[in-house]
């Protein structure tokens, strides 16, 4: 018998598919498009991760909560996803430097979660239905009326979701010492250890809301762009952000993208970005990279894609590919020095096989420049 009091709840997939679990967080409902995570560890990482902004986490990896939670591992100021769904969840902790309980953290940051469901069961559905919307609800229990909640919740196709999660002042980071360049970001949900690997590398970064005026950034006069990554369709993103993405082109100075920022990227020259069956998400997928021949571990968060029939060889190289499923993963530009990928580099949660990307900007500044480092 659990030492902890359990309230019944359910999981209803637009479909019609039903799972009866236990609540976990707060009581209430909440619903969005229904994802799944292969990482095993990692879970504040990912909950706070703003590309899931809007979308219910299922975690495959069966045991979660053991360790608790930790601010600072936030990667962004509060929970992003809107609920959760896990097999085992432990209310209880083995972590001496840990701050809460994850019933505590979710608690604290209104999320609904359910637990107790056959989690690899629905992963199995989910990959042969394709994505769908789901709604988890610990108060009402007719399953007709959560069914119906979930074929009418929004739809992740054409909606804009950058502007929700992003800043709405522009910050900068690493104002003290000697920095070696200047980086305008644009956050569309950038994660924090973005950041900290531009600080770790000398940057100053000054990190821009995602509907920042054209005149502020001008005025930062910056030696390098980032594009970051965030929620939502790309398409609608870009009737705002693409205004950035061709200043940053003009300029001449290098660009990086990740995972959003690469399919503006991508959609600033004429490539297509298209929804996906599934999408990819989690720490364990292996990227090819076709320059070095080499196998990167990443991790990656996406349920957008650059369709590669779209990719004109004239005007980008496609750099790295996914091995799963042979998706682009990566691009380099010919018309512009400007590069992206669709994983995460940085990592939290996850490998730093690709951490080298970031150096591989910072030597473009650098050469730009004519700095000896």
């Amino acid at each position: 018998m659990s030492l902890h009091p359990r309230k019944k709840a359910i999981l209803a997939l637009s479909d019609g598919t039903i799972a009866h679990g236990w609540a976990v967080g707060m009581e209430g409902i909440t619903g969005g498009e229904l994802c799944f995570n292969t990482s095993m560890t990692g879970y504040q990482e990912i909950f706070t991760d703003p590309s899931y902004y809007g979308q219910l986490m299922m975690m495959t990896y069966p045991h979660i909560g053991n360790y608790g939670t930790m601010d600072r591992d936030d990667e962004h100021r509060k929970v992003m996803v809107a609920g959760i769904i896990v097999r085992a969840f432990s209310h209880d902790y083995s972590n001496p430097m840990a701050d809460r309980s994850l019933q505590e953290y979710l608690e604290d940051n209104e999320i609904v979660g359910i637990s107790g469901v056959d989690t690899r069961a629905l992963v199995r559905h989910i990959r042969q239905k394709g994505v769908m919307n789901a709604v988890i609800s610990s108060t009402e229990m007719d399953e007709a009326k959560l069914v119906k909640m979930a074929q009418e919740w929004e739809d992740m196709e054409g909606l804009e979701l950058a502007s929700r999660v992003s800043r709405t002042e522009a910050q900068t980071y690493n104002t003290e010492g000697e920095s070696k360049f200047k980086v305008a970001a644009f956050d569309y949900g950038i994660k924090q250890n973005i950041i900290n690997n531009f600080v770790k590398r000398g940057c100053t970064l000054r990190v821009f809301p995602a509907k920042a005026s054209m005149e502020e950034v001008k005025a930062w006069n910056a030696d390098g762009y980032f594009f970051s990554n965030g929620p939502g369709d790309p398409n609608p993103t870009g009737d705002y952000a693409l205004e950035f993405v061709n200043y940053a082109k003009e300029s001449g100075k290098p660009i990086f993208g990740i995972c959003l920022g690469h399919q503006l990227m991508a959609l600033s020259e004429g490539i297509k970005v298209e929804k996906m069956f599934v999408g990819h998400r989690g720490a364990n997928h292996p990227v090819k990279n076709l320059k070095t021949g080499l196998v990167e571990i990443s991790t990656q968060n996406h349920g957008f894609g650059v369709s590669e029939d779209s990719v004109d060889p004239e005007i980008a190289e496609i750099t790295h590919i996914n091995l799963n499923d042979q998706t682009v993963e990566g691009l380099r530009f010919k018309n512009f020095p400007g590069f992206c990928v669709q994983y995460h580099p940085e990592a939290s949660p996850g490998p730093h096989d690709s951490s080298y990307l970031f150096d591989q900007f910072v030597d473009m500044m650098e050469e730009q420049k004519g700095v000896v480092a």
